[in-house]
């Protein structure tokens, strides 16, 4: 649980804020620049690995501010934020301290795919991460370790490589923005999120900027009661919205630049140009308990304000709104993540690390999730997490293997072991890997020790019971087994039934069974997801065997009958793709859409190969029959 009473924001502030004149040291272990989501996250970590840490931020006052939607989690995203949770990071702890409204989204499909979403007080937040980071330091003021310092860093000091290692260059420090100052520092972290070469969009007027109005223990429940969660309201847009749209056109140079935009955060400009005529989902999110304040979610734009306001207004519960900040758009620089190690290092420079949107991602998620794959350990070792067991190592493994043309985000068709990467297992996958680092506390390791041997246990216990299907029917009336077949199965097995709980096994079974029963639906869902999972390895080992398999070259992707996406199909017809193995290095491909288009393929083989022994068949028997035969076969 958390503290029942967290200390004054401000005078928090006022005890972490430093200037260069003030820091105690001028060489650290590790420098974090920038205090976004990938920042704090990744300072925060240093600091409970043991490193010397200097977190380097414009203001120390918008450290955890949520700059675009307060909300965190979802499909995807809501995956990696509780990989950072099992990490101990400081997202879900800050999501749960913080949340006003609690849901998870896909919940009519699988688990696998579910994606646990909060809505977020936007003050509450930033104040929790704020105070998270105070207590690093006051917690280690005897060896201090980690120190926050306001202001800009104009230039990466840099010497020759250690010839041990590979890379030209070897970062060696910072020096700060006005100030010949040096700081010297084992590894650097860029996290700079929108602020590099950053410039806001508003109708036609350009600035630069980043963001708007700038150049302890885990928790068994949420702060926020179910009683007193905010709802969010669900509205649509009207043809209105589309005539305002249309007629401001000429006055959006940022709609101009780039009709098309993001795919996977569009402006609503771009979703009337690219959807004419359709009706738009908008939701109405709170953005605090005390705050009036609606955020409206699928409503961003960079049309003037004035038009702005015009177009919010011809949504029927909005027609008296009044805007209190005007949407915008931003452009950045970046850097092509191939560049980068799955280390997320920079692999010509020794000791620099980056990290969030500077990698061509999107979202607060993704940003925290990448600093949880990096190494900057005092003992210069490099830790990473392959994409088998981790959403983090999917979205590693996609930016540096496959680069990016379009803001990265994260869905859950892009992770290959998908029914084993769930949100209910984060902790076992990840918990004890980070507490062998030191990124993880004694508290939260010895809680997923305990978890890990309970389950282990119960799944012991279900396997060992077993039974003749006969013998199931008698024990579980009504539930819905062939009556037909009469084999032998456990416990483990009958959980994989759609009718079948864990509860109901341990009403039959108390002695063995009752003890776990706080564990019922996990193990429901590792019963329902094993089978599937055994066979996903299977497929994935077969697709990697048939790499070279040739892909057909006058195919129309746009036609073809096979489950794929039609920003997949719009990939395979712009590059056509010669073999099986090229395809899947296409950004933008996802381990389902291979799957598909492997069996795909390999069902056409089959039946051409089937076809072609039928001809050698009839050619076998000679003479003209074949042909009168296949005459008379009805068309």
């Amino acid at each position: 649980m958390l503290m029942k009473k967290l200390p004054p924001v401000q005078s928090v502030l006022f005890l972490v804020s430093r200037r260069a004149s003030q820091l105690s040291r001028q060489r650290y272990d590790v420098i974090v620049v920038g205090g976004g989501h990938a920042g704090t996250e990744a300072a925060a970590a240093a600091a409970r690995i043991g490193a010397e840490t200097l977190l380097v931020t414009q203001k120390i006052q918008t450290i955890g501010a949520l700059s675009c939607n307060p909300s965190l989690g979802g499909v995807g995203k809501g995956h990696l934020v509780r990989e950072v949770d099992a990490l101990d990071g400081l997202c879900g702890r800050a999501g749960d301290w913080a949340g006003i409204n609690f849901s998870v989204l896909n919940r009519s499909k699988g688990p696998a795919v579910w994606g646990p979403r909060a809505q977020l007080d936007r003050q509450r937040y930033r104040e929790f991460i704020q105070i998270q980071l105070f207590y690093l330091q006051a917690e280690l003021l005897s060896t201090p370790r980690l120190t926050l310092l306001e202001g800009s860093v104009e230039e990466l000091l840099v010497s020759d490589p250690n010839p041990a290692e590979p890379g030209r260059h070897r970062v060696t420090g910072i020096r700060l923005a006005n100030s010949s100052q040096l700081i010297s520092a084992s590894s650097v972290v860029l996290t700079t999120g929108t602020f590099l070469s950053g410039s806001l969009f508003v109708g036609r007027t350009a600035s630069p900027g980043g963001r708007m109005g700038d150049a302890p223990f885990m928790n068994t429940h949420t702060r926020c009661k179910p009683e007193e969660q905010l709802p969010c309201y669900l509205t649509y847009t009207t043809p209105g919205v589309e005539r305002v749209v249309r007629e401001s056109l000429h006055l959006n140079c940022h709609i101009q630049q780039d009709a098309k935009g993001p795919r996977y955060c569009p402006s609503i400009e771009s979703r009337v140009l690219r959807f004419p005529g359709r009706s738009h989902q908008v939701w109405l999110e709170p953005e605090g308990l005390t705050s009036d304040l609606l955020y409206p979610q699928g409503l961003s734009m960079t049309m003037p304000p004035d038009v702005q306001l015009r177009l919010i207004r011809e949504i029927p519960p909005l027609h008296r709104v009044e805007i209190h900040t005007p949407g915008y758009g931003v452009q950045y620089d970046y850097v092509c993540p191939t560049q980068l190690s799955p280390a997320l290092q920079v692999k010509n420079t020794q000791g620099l690390f980056l990290a969030g949107q500077i990698n061509g991602t999107t979202g607060y998620e993704e940003a925290a999730a990448q600093d949880h794959q990096q190494g900057p350990l005092l003992d210069g070792s490099q830790t990473t997490t392959p994409n088998e067991e981790s959403y983090i190592g999917v979205l590693v493994d996609d930016l540096v293997s496959r680069g990016v043309t379009e803001p990265y985000r994260m869905f859950t068709s892009r992770a290959e072991f998908r029914t084993s990467l769930r949100p209910d297992n984060a902790d076992l996958r990840l918990t004890m890997k980070g507490f062998e680092l030191g990124c993880v506390s004694a508290v939260r390791h010895h809680e997923a020790v305990r978890v890990n041997c309970s389950l282990q246990n119960a799944i012991a216990a279900l396997q060992a019971l077993t039974m003749s299907s006969t013998s199931w029917r008698k024990k579980l009336l009504g539930i819905s087994m062939s009556e037909n077949k009469n084999q032998t199965l456990s416990g483990m097995d009958l959980l994989q039934y759609k009718d079948v709980s864990f509860e109901m096994l341990a009403s039959v079974f108390p002695e063995c069974l009752s003890p776990y029963m706080e564990f019922s639906q996990r193990l429901k869902i590792e019963a329902v997801y094993k089978p599937h999972y055994d066979q996903n390895k299977s497929e994935i080992k077969r697709i990697q065997r048939e790499e070279n398999m040739s892909l057909p070259q006058d195919v129309d992707y746009f036609t073809l009958p096979v489950s794929l996406s039609q920003e997949v199909r719009e990939i395979l017809d712009r590059f056509r793709p010669t073999t099986l193995g090229a395809a899947t290095r296409l950004e933008g491909m996802t381990p389902a859409a291979i799957a598909n288009l492997f069996k795909y393929v390999n069902l056409i083989r089959r039946q051409e190969s089937t076809m072609s022994g039928k001809q050698m068949d009839h050619e076998e028997e000679g003479g003209e029959e074949p042909c009168k035969r296949n005459a008379s076969l009805p068309q």
